[in-house]
């Protein structure tokens, strides 16, 4: 495994980002990142797999999701029928027995990068829940008097969207990092990772309106970096004229193909509010 995380061709990484990255890796604690959607929290995960030559395990976390299934869950259930069919599998517990998420990366021959994606989405109970196993990294399966341990701490990558409050418990285990909201350097280089061919003065005029839309007082939601990679997208396949987006006119608010930056009802209608304010003062 390589030994620093500097970025990838594919991930332009900031500064304060390398260092939290490589900081994590050093102390192998997990490393907890929070920051708005669309920022790439979950895209590190993969890049950090790539950078470092490690296998990426996910664990997608949803709001029915336990912290016991991602050590392992006894399907009690299929055992109880094949033993009512005179399987001979129901004599060895093991065959009931399947492997969670946990148990994969503390069993990987080559160590891994676990992503534990979206965190906040489960039960509250659920960081707690996993506190112990992600000190001791070993768990016990029961059923079978087994004791899984990990030869060597995988890289445990957690995401937040800041959708519940983790508890505190939880986060002194961590190495917390928050990725900030891209300035317009950041995001110039961000996309020419993804458009290299690109005409600086459309990226030029793209930004304005971006920048300006993602400061309109009472917006729902934000437009983020993948969904202003969608709208370049989206510009350069219907070759859009440059008078289109260099019109910086008040009484047209919502920008071209504003579908793929505004994604709800309520932040279409504030624009056309603002839009019909303004021609209404002219």
């Amino acid at each position: 495994m390589k030994e620093r995380f500097e970025g990838t061709s594919n991930y332009v990484a900031t500064d304060d980002l390398k260092v939290a990255v490589n900081a994590a890796v050093t102390l192998r604690r997990p490393l907890l990142i929070k920051g708005e959607p669309g920022t790439g929290k979950t895209v590190l995960a993969h890049e950090i797999s790539k950078a470092t030559g490690a296998p990426l395990i996910e664990w997608n976390v949803k709001s029915t999701t336990k912290a016991q299934q991602g050590l392992y869950e006894y399907d009690a259930v299929a055992r109880l029928r094949d033993g009512q069919l005179g399987d001979e599998r129901v004599h060895d517990i093991g065959n009931y027995i399947r492997k969670g998420k946990l148990w994969e990366a503390f069993t990987s021959p080559d160590l891994p990068v676990l992503l534990i994606d979206e965190i906040d989405k489960a039960d509250i109970e659920f960081p707690n829940d996993l506190l112990q196993e992600l000190d001791r990294m070993s768990f016990d399966v029961y059923e079978t008097g087994e004791r899984v341990e990990a030869k060597e701490r995988p890289i445990v990558v957690i995401t937040s969207n800041n959708e519940k409050e983790l508890p505190d418990a939880f986060l002194r285990r961590c190495f917390f990092h928050y990725i900030k909201f891209p300035d317009r350097e950041t995001m110039e280089a961000i996309i020419a990772v993804h458009f290299p061919d690109i005409q600086n003065r459309l990226v030029s005029e793209a930004l304005e309106i971006f920048y300006e839309l993602r400061e309109v007082p009472g917006l729902k939601k934000k437009p983020s970096t993948s969904e202003l990679l969608d709208w370049l997208k989206l510009l350069l396949v219907e070759d859009m004229p440059m008078d289109v987006l260099q019109s910086r006119d008040s009484a047209k608010a919502i920008p071209p193909l504003h579908g793929a930056l505004l994604k709800n009802e309520q932040d279409v209608m504030l624009l056309e509010r603002l839009a019909f304010l303004a021609r209404r003062e002219r």
